[in-house]
């Protein structure tokens, strides 16, 4: 009997650390080029057995490459991994169940456990008063006007309780050169350039896990913004008992012209609802103070599918472990310019009624980058917050990550939007392109039983390019408010 045909789209992670859990999500085709597949499940180390969301899905790239057998070849799922206590390996494998009875298993990858680099530091045992705080900063290609007027903010904080981790994403050398000559000779920063060029994403998690053992207190910084001389002292005093705090800011262009005393137009801000944080964030990075312990249960960062935000995963651990706390004032200049991460927030030429086609490509990626991904995230809290998550917030994010699969949990979040009548309007509504999503797969689901055998590229259900998904509403809200 032939083997399973088995390809990932993604690869799975290298390694874990000892001690850490996390979800990842598989993604990819499995087929038997002889008989139709019945069921289909993960195997996690020979034992534990995880349904797929989705299989049988159809492929016309691996159509293409492979023939009609591998049409409905399409699967993908969101595996739970608990933590190991001692070094060795996670399998992970596929366990298909053919049309004749037979059950065949295909390896699908090995993750390492290992020791962690460094090793996790004991909690500080400095109260929040006193304790050293890591400014974690990650710089790539910056604009040196920019650069030079932030490292000068730094230096003008009221409270000197602080040193400075940089962590370069592998400027070019000259970039990486006049970047050292900013910082110069002071002691409290230290510099370090990446191998290899790791994303924003990658890079402040890069920076997290060079802050000193010592440092009781992270915050995180970008490359270009100014911060007030108060933030960091005034981000210490209001901490209280929460795991993170964050501030308002203002907007300015890179000249320093005001653009928007609050970033609060149009949208109420959220730091107490974990689901509306995980639909759509609230808490930007450099805004942020947070203990140690916060980022010690975000590392490693998990990798969801689509474009990834480190405020944004570290702002849902803060709310899953705990309590979050906000200073009502800007404590910071956020600086709006075309060569930020988000700087263009160009939401197009008007409205125009798209294509079936496009209409089905956007809801695709709204599924794979829009709700599978924080479905990651919502597998990723339940795993690292454990018994740390309150009731009420289990609850929350068992039902978001099973929205796709129960009616129940799907008109939940597709009712969501109306909590906007009493003003609750934290999200903008992003929930209508999660559902939109959803619709997308259970329509594809729905066709695929009618028209079997290859329905063209329009059921395509391989991962589109990440671009793909634009939180619109979110960018229309950023558009207005920087034109303020």
């Amino acid at each position: 009997m032939s083997e399973l045909v088995v390809a990932l789209d993604v690869p799975l992670p290298a390694s874990l650390p000892i001690g850490v859990g996390t979800a990842i999500f598989c993604c990819g085709s499995c087929f038997h080029r002889d008989e139709r597949i019945a069921t289909l499940e993960l195997v996690v180390d020979g034992g534990g057995r995880y349904e797929p969301g989705a299989f049988g899905m159809p492929r016309a790239d691996v159509d293409a490459a492979m023939g009609a057998a591998g049409y409905l070849s399409g699967f993908w799922a969101i595996v739970p991994l608990h933590p190991r206590e001692q070094p060795g390996s996670v399998e992970l494998a596929l366990a298909a169940r053919l049309d004749g009875g037979d059950e065949l298993v295909a390896p699908v990858g090995v993750i390492d456990v290992a020791e962690p680099t460094p090793a996790p530091s004991a909690p500080s045992l400095e109260t929040p008063g006193t304790a050293l705080i890591a400014v974690c900063m990650a710089t790539f290609e910056p604009d040196m006007a920019l650069f030079r007027a932030q490292i000068e903010s730094l230096r003008a904080q009221t409270d000197d309780r602080w040193i400075c981790v940089i962590s370069d994403d592998c400027s070019s050398p000259e970039h990486y050169r006049e970047l050292r000559t900013v910082v110069g000779d002071d002691p409290r920063f230290t510099v370090s350039r990446s191998p290899s060029h790791l994303g924003f994403y990658g890079n402040f998690e890069r920076a997290l896990r060079a802050a000193p053992a010592d440092a009781g207190l992270l915050a995180l910084c970008d490359q270009d913004d100014r911060w007030h001389p108060e933030k960091l002292a005034t981000l210490r005093a209001e901490l209280g008992d929460a795991g993170l705090v964050y501030c308002d800011q203002r907007l300015v262009d890179a000249s320093g012209r005001v653009l928007g005393e609050t970033m609060w137009q149009g949208r109420r801000n959220n730091h107490t609802n974990l689901t509306s944080l995980l639909v759509a964030n609230s808490i930007t990075g450099a805004s942020t103070l947070f203990r140690r312990e916060i980022a010690e249960l975000a590392l490693p960062f998990p990798e969801p599918p689509g474009f990834r935000f480190h405020d944004h995963w570290l702002a849902l651990v803060a709310l899953a472990a705990g309590r979050v706390a906000y200073v009502d004032r800007p404590l910071y200049d956020y600086v709006q310019h075309a060569g930020a991460v988000f700087g263009d927030v160009a939401v197009g030429s008007g409205p125009r009624r798209p294509r079936v086609r496009e209409l089905l490509v956007s809801w695709r990626a709204a599924y794979y980058y829009g709700f599978l991904s924080r479905a990651v995230e919502a597998q990723a809290l339940l795993v690292r917050c454990g018994e740390r998550l309150t009731p009420d917030k289990r609850r929350a994010l068992e039902r978001f990550a099973r929205a796709d699969r129960s009616p129940a949990s799907f008109a939940w979040l597709a009712l969501r939007p109306l909590r906007r009548l009493a003003g609750r309007n934290e999200t903008l509504g992003t929930e209508l392109d999660l559902v939109a999503g959803i619709l997308w797969r259970w329509l594809v689901r729905l066709l695929v039983g009618r028209f079997p055998s290859r329905g063209g590229s329009l059921l395509d259900a391989s991962p589109p390019p990440p671009g793909s998904f634009s939180q619109r509403r979110l960018r229309r809200w950023r558009a207005r408010i920087g034109r303020v």
